[in-house]
């Protein structure tokens, strides 16, 4: 089974890796970005593809990981090179984080073209896409998903089959927005606790033993304390799937203030410059002194 990738940023590069250690053969890798790609081709000696077509050719599974729906519709959809030329007989499995109507209208797409996606959406990092500990989200046909599945279960350590093209990514985005908004609350914890002149060590202690215990203050909490935010999962990202919940919220019928509001301080980081930082990057925000902006909603 030839196992070619499209998108090898920070998890896609990884997943890569995984699959190569695991004895798949990881035939081609394609990037916009082309020296993130060169690289990647050398290390797992193997191609980087400048069309992507040509990694279709080469390959009977291709994973994608890219960044939005505008970039998952152009290597589906653009005219003349994108990934269905030729693709009778593919199996495409997506990973990326994307609005569910997109996953619809790929699925349709490859259909028409005689291929089959899988949408594979991530709970996890990058430290799991390179151990094979990711917790995967999966939608599509039945028959798509048990294709896909030998691969799956080498790239997570929990593979969750939700129903049709669109489903997994639902609730993906859904895992995204609470996640988003415990880390804004978190970081308004501690900047509060920090203006009060808390022993922020304390006070993390206490909330682990607490209800303001969560997932995030195990992941996050010392990197807010101590001002690390080497990216994991960037603001921008947060920014983006926040976005992709409250459009689902909006089509419900549903107003979602705190989702909004944490939405709000994720762009207001980009638009200050600082979308690359990670998640716990929020804290910036709310600390005192840290920003040009700092502490204005303490």
């Amino acid at each position: 089974m030839n196992v070619g990738f499209v998108g090898v940023g920070r998890m896609g590069a990884n997943m890569a890796r995984r699959l190569k250690d695991r004895g798949f053969h990881v035939i081609a890798v394609y990037d916009t970005n082309r020296a993130v790609a060169t690289s990647l081709a050398q290390e797992l000696s193997c191609a980087a593809c400048q069309d992507l077509s040509e990694v279709t050719a080469e390959s009977d599974v291709i994973i994608t990981v890219v960044s939005d729906d505008n970039a998952m519709r152009e290597i589906f959809s653009a005219t003349g090179d994108n990934l269905l030329v030729n693709a009778r007989g593919r199996l495409f499995i997506n990973c990326a984080t994307i609005s569910p109507q997109v996953h619809v209208e790929v699925e349709r797409l490859a259909e028409k073209a005689g291929a089959q996606t899988v949408e594979a959406c991530m709970a996890s990092s990058i430290t799991q896409a390179r151990e094979g500990s990711l917790y995967l989200m999966c939608g599509g046909s039945e028959d798509a998903f048990r294709k896909a599945k030998p691969i799956l279960k080498e790239l997570g350590s929990i593979v969750r089959f939700i129903g049709k093209a669109g489903e997994a990514a639902k609730v993906k985005a859904l895992v995204n927005m609470v996640m988003n908004i415990n880390t804004a609350g978190l970081a308004e914890g501690l900047g509060l606790g920090a203006a009060l002149g808390l022993d922020l060590g304390l006070l993390r202690e206490v909330f682990s033993q607490t209800g303001a215990n969560s997932r995030v203050l195990e992941t996050d909490g010392e990197d807010m304390q101590n001002r690390e935010h080497s990216c994991f999962f960037s603001a921008a990202h947060a920014a983006k799937d926040s976005g992709i919940a409250l459009e689902l919220a909006r089509s419900a019928g549903l107003d979602l203030p705190l989702s909004r509001a944490t939405k709000e301080q994720y762009d207001r980081m980009i638009a200050e410059g600082l979308g690359e930082l990670d998640k716990s990057g929020i804290a910036e925000l709310t600390f005192k002194d840290r920003h040009k902006h700092s502490g204005d909603h303490i």
